[in-house]
């Protein structure tokens, strides 16, 4: 309920509220690691879902629920992910239910309880009415990427974004024994994915620094920079750090630059986990300049993080295309720094999580149409595994969710710096 609460009425990110609730004095520091992974499951059923919870909350009321009865509809969502996703056993949902109200909120403990038991009576003739795509996705993200991507292909996509992610890894050496031992598939990208659950600290490994968790789809970019053992890379936006670390792994000497200290101490303990090393600074790239340019540069820059819903479906409640646009607009003004600390010659990859074109392609077109000194070189499917599925008509990178059996929505483009 506080988790809710966090984000629906504050517009608290998710892992943000986890983590204010998780830390010291939070509600969930005292809860068995069994009972946080539950609590955690709950509230992104619900924020996965809550497009169809609502719906039949709404079907299983006599009238409306006003804004005083707001604590009651997060008590029903919280019932409705376990009757109707999760397989609760129907006399824990409502007595559940019941008990999440509190005293201040009694007064309620009738309308929760009747709603709760007519959704466990009517959750499948319900189910069997509503079309999942549309009610869980907003309408304005299905219009733009029906647009960009199909009707259909939205839907798909969609789909993927309503089932429970997998777990991905990328090794810092070689696959060896790792597959097996940590009960993982061997994609054909290189990463390894297991099914997700679970705390990954204890998994085989981790304290070792042999992975870190990274989707197969976040670890594309860093191929298009080509080889580059013993050279210089820019890591701009660097946190929280797994480009930074494959970069690291690859034996690139790697400057990274992030403007927020506690993500970027994030990077740095996961460097340090893995033993690989880089240079890290906290510094603003929109005026931080290096001492002499690089002739190759890494830029992942803030985004709406669209093509990550599948893990993060807070997205889906809290982003707005007002956001977006101010995204697209700092992201214009990353690009021309990134361009101007681009050696002659020098490669620039700019790539985004995200499925929406302002995020992507136009600003590409955008930085081109204003006669900066760069050109889009074509990246091959030669260069991806030949996954020819992942090259756009101009010869950018855009992978989607329900590419490669899931896989994050990502957005990259290779620029050259004129002579």
């Amino acid at each position: 309920m506080r988790l809710l609460q966090r984000i629906l009425d504050r517009g608290q990110m998710l892992d943000l509220a986890l983590a204010d609730e998780q830390d010291k004095g939070g509600r969930m520091a005292g809860l068995a690691p069994r009972d946080r992974a539950f609590c955690r499951l709950l509230v992104v059923t619900v924020l996965r879902r809550m497009g169809q919870i609502d719906d039949a909350i709404d079907r299983c009321l006599d009238r409306p629920l006003n804004k005083a009865a707001k604590p009651a509809r997060n008590a029903l969502r919280l019932a409705a992910a376990q009757t109707m996703f999760l397989g609760t056993p129907d006399h824990a949902v409502a007595d559940g239910a019941v008990r999440m109200m509190g005293p201040r909120q009694k007064h309620l403990n009738g309308l929760v309880n009747a709603v709760a038991r007519r959704l466990i009576r009517e959750k499948a003739a319900i189910m069997s009415e509503q079309d999942e795509i549309v009610l869980n996705c907003p309408g304005w993200l299905r219009e733009i990427w029906s647009k960009a991507f199909g009707v259909e292909t939205t839907r798909t996509m969609i789909g993927e974004m309503l089932s429970e992610p997998t777990l991905d890894l990328t090794l810092k050496g070689e696959v060896g024994d790792w597959a097996g031992i940590l009960d993982a598939e061997i994609l054909s990208t290189g990463s390894l994915r297991r099914p997700s659950g679970g705390a990954i600290q204890t998994l085989p490994g981790f304290e070792e620094g042999v992975w870190w968790v990274q989707d197969a789809a976040a670890a594309l970019p860093v191929r298009l920079l080509g080889d580059i053992s013993g050279r210089a890379v820019l890591d701009l936006c660097a946190a929280p750090g797994g480009k930074t670390a494959q970069l690291a792994a690859l034996g690139a000497r790697v400057t990274a630059i992030d403007n927020v200290p506690r993500r970027l101490a994030l990077l740095q303990a996961n460097l340090d986990r893995l033993a690989l090393s880089a240079e890290t600074e906290i510094a603003d790239i929109l005026s931080w300049r290096p001492s002499a340019p690089f002739e190759r540069i890494l830029l992942d820059a803030p985004c709406s993080a669209t093509g990550t819903i599948r893990k993060h479906p807070d997205i889906w409640r809290l982003r707005t295309a007002d956001e977006v646009a101010r995204a697209a607009e700092v992201q214009d003004r990353m690009l021309a720094a990134a361009v101007e600390m681009l050696a002659p010659g020098g490669t620039l990859i700019f790539c985004t999580c995200s499925l929406q074109p302002e995020e992507g392609a136009e600003r590409i077109e955008s930085l081109l149409a204003s006669g900066a000194p760069v050109r889009r070189d074509r990246i091959a499917a030669t260069e991806l595994f030949d996954l020819t599925e992942l090259i756009t008509a101009d010869g950018d990178m855009q992978t989607l969710p329900h590419y490669q059996g899931g896989m994050d929505g990502f957005y990259a483009c290779r620029l050259i710096r004129e002579l």
